[in-house]
């Protein structure tokens, strides 16, 4: 009870530091958002989004679940990206894996989680669409590592699915799609240079809705 009191505590403290750098902080915040970036996490704790970003309130549009996932079938994920680009109008979406992620782990060591089950099926595709790269990597910390980053590269790749994704990209360009991984050892954040255009032109033929007015 004590360390629940105490986030209490924390927040009035953290709210005086604002004020004392400005105080017109939380009036400003208040009137409304305008962040440049979505950023899809992980759940894990040890991975504050706008924290590791550098930024503050109002600048970064955030959801978080277990492994990062984009699920099309995910109604959550998928209201979330529909506001962030028709509304927000955002230039960046950001998926960002973590070295040392849970569900990743669990993906490379199956068992029954109940009903964890059906979301980590997503994470286990992922492996199986490239078992054969991952079996050839013998050291296992090498290999989760490298599950984690081609995660990443896979829910970015279904974010060009996403009919809101393909018609703000015909109305403005944007957003662009980021692939980063963050090293929970060192607290530095990795861009994994994915190029999405040449993802775009692989899976055009099988994902292009063909959107061209409304």
């Amino acid at each position: 009870m004590d360390d629940y009191l105490k986030i209490f505590e924390n927040n009035r403290a953290w709210v005086q530091s604002k004020l004392a750098s400005d105080e017109h902080f939380f009036e400003k915040l208040a009137r409304d958002q305008k962040p440049h970036y979505l950023y899809i996490g992980c759940s894990d704790s040890r991975v504050p989004a706008n924290v590791i970003m550098g930024l503050d309130g109002g600048e970064v549009f955030i959801h978080r679940n277990i492994g990062n996932l984009v699920v099309s079938t995910d109604s959550n994920i998928n209201a979330v990206i529909q506001y962030a680009v028709e509304y927000l109008e955002v230039e960046h979406i950001i998926v960002c894996g973590h070295y040392g992620c849970g569900g990743v782990k669990a993906a490379l060591h199956p068992t029954d989680m109940g009903q964890l089950n059906s979301w980590l099926q997503t994470l286990r595709d992922v492996y199986r669409l490239n078992q054969k790269e991952l079996d050839l990597i013998e050291d296992p910390h090498t290999k989760f590592d490298r599950l984690v980053e081609l995660n990443v590269i896979e829910q970015c790749v279904n974010i060009i699915k996403i009919d809101h994704v393909q018609r703000q990209w015909f109305k403005t360009g944007f957003p662009s799609i980021h692939a980063w991984v963050y090293d929970i050892h060192n607290g530095l954040i990795k861009d994994l240079g994915v190029n999405i255009n040449d993802f775009i032109k692989s899976i055009r033929s099988i994902y292009d809705l063909n959107i061209t007015d409304d």
